[in-house]
């Protein structure tokens, strides 16, 4: 999996991420009528979210450069289907924190959450 560092540049972070999980809901509206005895719904527009949980990596380009740079940036998010490979979810995202922690038996983990950015929807390839 690749995720974009400050400048957007994708990182190959695969070997630094122990587990991951995304959704990709829809809203939906509510428009019943008072004359309905279940609701009526409409699909509305797409989300994406994205948590990665890694090991630390100080190393260049790996996981702790891409994730504690500027919160700002819209980065590209590539997870690759490891069953396969041969599809690939794509989206642009916003990571919104990059929280470390260190257990009492001395390990350094991270995980870092993600959400779509730039109204462009994920998309299978």
């Amino acid at each position: 999996m690749t995720v974009g560092n400050a400048s957007n540049a994708g990182q190959n972070i695969t070997t630094d991420v122990n587990d991951y999980q995304f959704a990709t809901p829809y809203g939906v509206q509510d428009t019943t009528g008072v004359d309905k005895s279940a609701h009526e719904r409409l699909m509305l527009l797409q989300d994406f979210s994205v948590t990665f949980n890694g090991i630390m990596d100080p190393a260049a380009n790996k996981s702790h450069v891409v994730f504690s740079g500027d919160k700002r940036v819209v980065r590209s998010v590539v997870i690759i289907n490891e069953t396969t490979s041969n599809s690939t979810m794509t989206a642009n995202c916003l990571f919104t924190d990059y929280q470390l922690k260190r257990s009492n038996t001395g390990d350094l983990t991270w995980t870092a959450p993600g959400a779509l950015a730039d109204g462009v929807a994920p998309a299978w390839t």
